[in-house]
């Protein structure tokens, strides 16, 4: 686990990017938002804390400090998780103001937001997944280790994305709204793949199926289009998803 003992540093750059990406959409309408955003985003953020400090009590000597809060990490991994799921409403919310008041949501189509609400419940299945891997490896500490650290790039996108995205629409202001919002996603992914592919290279985790999982789910994200504009799945979504 030596080469694990500056994880703790590096941990906090997906930290400031994902920080970094939600500030705006996030403290910019601070008093705004809805309850369950405050507690997704809080438990988010105290999710990628301890994937900061857990490293570092694991390899420097603090291994019963380690045991301990992990079991406390699990109960804020499922609270990432199930806070995520119970804000798809809002994606479908989202949707059906679009297409009442497009003038006023501009390139913001129905069919992106339900694009966003499909691939976070494939990104947050697969979220769920890396913790369920992560506590049965967990005696495999190579394996439980980068289970856990391949999560954050499997929830950085909706932080991320969103921050890239409002500078390129502040950047494209005077073409609003022919502003192809996709652009700013498709940037956002791969600066979160070249993340993945960085850190797996770094601690030689090229070839672990979690690093094939994490790629995997933020190439399925570039598909966000095509399923929001999908028919099939816009049926679906307003089938599962109730307010």
């Amino acid at each position: 686990m030596s080469k694990y003992k500056t994880l703790y540093l590096w941990m906090l750059i997906p930290m400031a990017f994902m920080q970094l990406g939600i500030f705006m959409d996030y403290w910019g309408d601070f008093t705004d938002n809805a309850w369950s955003v405050h507690v997704h985003y809080w438990t988010g953020t105290l999710w990628y804390l301890y994937l900061i400090i857990q490293p570092y009590y694991a390899t420097h000597g603090k291994l019963d400090r380690h045991r301990t809060n992990g079991i406390i990490g699990i109960f804020l991994a499922g609270g990432v998780c199930l806070t995520a799921f119970s804000m798809m409403n809002r994606d479908l919310v989202n949707a059906q103001h679009a297409a009442e008041k497009p003038d006023q949501f501009g390139p913001f189509q129905p069919w992106f937001f339900m694009g966003v609400a499909a691939v976070e419940i494939v990104m947050m299945a697969a979220f769920g997944y890396t913790i369920i891997k992560s506590i049965i490896h967990r005696k495999k500490l190579e394996d439980h280790a980068w289970w856990l650290i391949t999560s954050v790039f499997l929830i950085m996108m909706p932080a991320l994305g969103r921050g890239i995205q409002n500078v390129y629409v502040g950047i494209n202001s005077k073409d609003w709204p022919n502003i192809n919002i996709m652009t700013p996603l498709y940037f956002t992914q791969v600066l979160i793949l070249l993340m993945v592919f960085g850190a797996a290279w770094k601690y030689g985790k090229l070839k672990h199926p979690a690093t094939y999982l994490a790629v995997a789910i933020n190439l399925f994200i570039l598909l966000l289009e095509p399923m929001g504009k999908s028919e099939a799945i816009q049926s679906f979504l307003k089938m599962m998803i109730k307010g």
